[in-house]
Parts: C-alpha cells; structure tokens; sequence
C-alpha cells in the first residue's frame, strides 16, 4: 500500500521544472549510472561519499543533468549498499526523455531526507561527544587514583622492606649469637667430659681395697671359704 502511494505521488510531482529553493550542500551529492531497467523504471547508481550510510531505504531521491540543472527528476530509494542506491523512478519515460540515463552518465542528487538524517546525526553526534567528555573525565579520575594507588603501595612495600631487611639482620644476628653460645657450651662440654674421664682414670688407678686378703673355697669342700 505505501509503495502504491509513493508511486502515486511521484507520478503526480514527477517532474520538477525550475526549482527555486535553495539545497543545503549537505543534501547534495553525485553518482554516475552503473545500471538501468527502463521498463522497472529502475536506476542503479554508483556514489562514492562518506554519508551515504545516512541515505535510507525509501528516502526520498532527486536528480539531474549537470548540463540542465533546471530539471530534476523525483525518485525514492528502492535498495542501497556501501557503494551503490537503486532507484525507483515513478514517472521514468518523462524523465529519462530530458535527463540522460545511460551506463556511465555524471548526474547530481539531491535528497532532503538525507539532509534531515545528516542533521539527526550531527546531533546524535554532540551527544555522543559530551558523553564521551563525561566518560573520559571518568576515566582520567579512576586512573589518577589507580597511579596514587600504586604510589601508595609502592611506599608501603619499600617501608616494610626496610622493617623486613632490619628484622632479618636482627633474626640473623641472634642466631648467630645462639651459635656462639652453643660452640662455647660445646667446648665447655668437651672439656669437662675430658677432665671426668682423667678423674676417672685416677680413680680407678688409685682405688683402695677394703682387705688386703682375699677369700678363697677349699677345694675338698666346696662349702668351707677361708682368706689367704
């Protein structure tokens, strides 16, 4: 239904001779003819610019020859791709009768949709650049405070290190000092157990019997013990 509608309205404003309003540059762009299909009234054209991405399917679309630049030919946007927009052409005997539509042929282009769709973006633009402001003001915040972060640990880890590196001297120190003592505890061993084991020795060199005679068992009877 909205394609029969559209189709009705090009045929009735079809052509256009002498416009008199003015087109912003942001509406205007050019395209050579790739493709033509006079009797779908199909026109394939290939444009080279950046904004095409803002011509929408549908779009309202006029054109004309550079040459005649009083008279435009209305169509609407049938199909696009990154380089290419096909064209319906509603009234297109009447026009391809003044403009020329062959392979290859330089034409001009003016949409007011992509005028408006150009301005929609500029200020979908605007907002997605204070967002961004916003964000990378964030940003440089959270990232002040991750530097400071590092600083901070980077001065708690150089003052335990000195604590660290004195603790273990001291731990080192200590031990060292057990050492000493256990050495000297060992000596101290040593020569006491030397000096017991020569007392030793004396003792049992210059041990003293109680009776200077012993006790004997006669031999005939085992029962009979006497000292000799």
């Amino acid at each position: 239904m909205k394609t029969f509608v559209w189709t009705l309205l090009f045929l009735l404003t079809g052509l256009s001779m002498g416009e008199t309003r003015k087109m912003s540059e942001q509406g205007v762009f050019s395209g050579r003819v790739s493709y033509l299909r006079e009797e779908a009234s199909l026109v394939r054209v290939k444009v080279e610019f950046e904004n095409v991405k803002y011509v929408n399917k549908k779009d309202k679309v006029e054109f004309w020859d550079q040459h005649n630049p009083n008279f435009h030919c209305k169509a609407y946007v049938a199909g696009k791709s990154s380089s290419y927009l096909l064209l319906k052409v509603p009234n297109m005997r009447d026009c391809s009768s003044r403009v020329t539509l062959g392979a290859g042929r330089y034409l001009k282009f003016f949409s007011e949709d992509l005028e408006n769709n150009i301005r929609m973006g500029k200020e979908l633009i605007e907002i997605l650049v204070k967002k961004k402001m916003a964000l990378t003001s964030k940003i440089l915040s959270r990232k002040k405070q991750l530097d400071s972060h590092i600083e901070k640990a980077d001065a708690v880890n150089k003052r335990y290190q000195v604590l660290r590196d004195k603790l273990e001297a001291q731990w080192r120190n200590e031990l060292a000092a057990l050492e000493e003592d256990r050495l000297d505890a060992l000596r101290n061993y040593k020569g006491l157990e030397v000096r017991i084991n020569e007392i030793d020795f004396k003792l049992q060199k210059y041990r003293i019997s109680d009776e200077n005679l012993t006790l004997d068992r006669w031999s005939l009877d085992p029962r009979l013990f006497y000292k000799k």
